[in-house]
């Protein structure tokens, strides 16, 4: 037996909740193309999303340790496909499209550089006269522009409903700027979950991977309400943990804050009466959220991760080293654009020579970014 895409959409409709964005309702895409007969229109985003290069390239780009620390830890590939399938578990539970949470949710890290949140300083701050540069934009852009796959048209021509979620990407680090997609109304029920998925999968990963690297140890979250609740939970007080433990906490921690997270959801919507997506999008406030509680254990804990790893000094001289490293980079492009690749100096007429060059950074990996910048700077490199 074989589902047609109309089957899928009827489905789709019989089990969503109403205020979740049905395929068949898509405002479309940009390009007039055929839908596909055995997928829906949000599949057949998520799958072109998986496809791209740039998707490719998150696997070495820098979470919070840079690639070569370790194999063990988060790369900005391993912690997409985190939000993803924490998107699609709140997703399933709230009555929201799946399909559309997970296309969000494996686009929403696109534009991010390399070396994480210090390589995205970098070009905000090289970029601050050339119209600037935000994650969130550029992964826009790549969908939109850069990634060249079709004959027909540049980037993926990915539903509205796919690029609004893009744009409304919104984080404690990220703030979404919307003009051109409706900017006074919220972001679907989809779009809020596929944000708020990305708060809780790097919370509690970044936790895991501070543990695992001993930075962060046990001894140094006494006090923590969360992890309180946690131990005492697993039976594990005291000394130090080993990687089972760890694990048992980490998994309890997501499912803690998952919980949470889909019941005072499903709590607002019911006080709220909502009844469409229309409905939800005109709300004053995000729908999906934590409780009070659990917002301000976050915060506890959140504060922790700020403090104990992300200023670590080891994670502290690794963003110094590469928020250097991009900026000699794009100095030395801008000083003499022919160091550039030749496919690359073809764009510099449609866009400019400083987003051309923006545009090739954001596009590098850490390890790549480390070697172009040995070939420039040093002589004993081959370049």
């Amino acid at each position: 037996m074989t589902y047609s895409r109309s089957q899928l959409e009827d489905h789709e409709d019989q089990i969503l909740a109403p205020y979740g964005v049905r395929s068949q309702d898509s405002k479309g895409r940009v390009y007039h193309e055929e839908e596909p007969q055995y997928r829906t229109a949000f599949q057949r985003d998520r799958d072109r999303i998986l496809h791209t290069t740039a998707f490719r390239r998150l696997e070495y780009k820098t979470q919070v340790f840079i690639n070569y620390e370790g194999d063990y830890y988060r790369t900005r590939l391993t912690h997409t496909l985190e939000v993803a399938q924490i998107g699609r578990t709140i997703a399933r539970s709230l009555g929201a499209n799946e399909d559309l949470v997970e296309a969000i949710c494996l686009a929403h890290d696109l534009g991010h550089p390399a070396f994480g949140h210090s390589g995205e300083a970098a070009l905000a701050s090289l970029m601050k006269d050339h119209r600037g540069f935000e994650h969130n934009k550029q992964s826009l852009r790549i969908v939109t522009e850069l990634e060249r796959r079709y004959a027909d048209f540049t980037g993926l021509n990915l539903t509205w409903e796919v690029r609004e979620g893009i744009v409304k990407h919104e984080s404690e680090y990220d703030v979404s700027n919307s003009s051109e997609y409706n900017p006074e109304l919220r972001g679907h029920l989809e779009a809020q979950i596929a944000n708020a998925a990305d708060e809780l999968a790097y919370t509690t990963h970044d936790l895991d991977d501070g543990l695992r690297s001993g930075m962060i140890t046990p001894g140094m979250l006494e006090g923590i309400t969360l992890w309180e609740i946690l131990v005492e939970g697993v039976g594990c007080w005291g000394g130090e943990i080993d990687n089972l433990t760890r694990h048992c906490l980490v998994r309890q921690l997501i499912g803690l804050e998952v919980s949470d997270l889909v019941d005072t959801t499903y709590q607002r919507l019911l006080d709220k009466k909502i009844k469409s997506v229309n409905e939800l999008q005109h709300l004053p406030f995000n729908v999906v959220g934590f409780s009070e509680d659990m917002h301000r254990r976050n915060r506890q804990l959140k504060d922790f991760l700020y403090t104990q790893l992300y200023r670590h000094y080891r994670v502290v001289r690794m963003a110094v080293k590469s928020e250097r490293i991009i900026s000699e980079l794009f100095q030395a492009y801008c000083s003499e654009p022919t160091m550039l690749p030749g496919h690359v100096q073809e764009f510099i007429e449609q866009y400019g020579l400083e987003r051309t060059i923006c545009d090739y950074i954001a596009g590098m990996t850490d390890r790549f970014a480390i070697e172009e910048h040995k070939k420039l700077f040093d002589a004993s490199e081959k370049t």
